[in-house]
């Protein structure tokens, strides 16, 4: 009987110990992590004037990855591999918007020497290597 009862005491040691940690770990982390507000009285007055100043900013980012989040959940693909395909087009559409924006400026730039009256053939060479404005060869 003896036998018995040492092991009922170091099960319940055992438990009162494992209960102590799982409960009294978290609860003495809690007790000593400071508040945001504390943290926030700890930063120098220019810290604390630039966190106020990016504080709406930083919102709507999180804000905009909250949403982005939620409509890639929607898929039935895991969010990593959507986030990959949305990355993907993001880059594409921007580099289509790019080259859309080189060819605008490309035709406004011909449209002023149009008007400017400058010859059809400027800065194109000649089969000689010379530039057709001037007989300065072109390197």
């Amino acid at each position: 009987m003896a036998a018995k009862s040492g092991r009922l005491v170091t099960w319940l040691k055992m438990l009162a110990v494992g209960g102590g940690v799982c409960v009294g770990g978290p609860a003495f982390v809690m007790w000593i992590q400071p508040t945001d507000e504390e943290l926030f009285k700890r930063y120098n007055p220019e810290l604390q004037k630039k966190s106020l100043e990016n504080r709406y900013e930083r919102q709507k980012n999180f804000d905009e990855f909250v949403i982005q989040l939620k409509e890639y959940s929607k898929s039935d693909k895991p969010i990593w591999t959507v986030q990959e395909e949305a990355a993907r087009k993001y880059k594409q559409e921007s580099l289509r918007q790019d080259f859309l924006n080189a060819e605008e400026v490309k035709a406004r730039q011909e449209a002023m020497r149009r008007e400017a009256g400058l010859l059809e053939g400027a800065g194109k060479l000649e089969s000689t290597g010379k530039s057709k404005l001037t007989d300065n060869p072109v390197l």
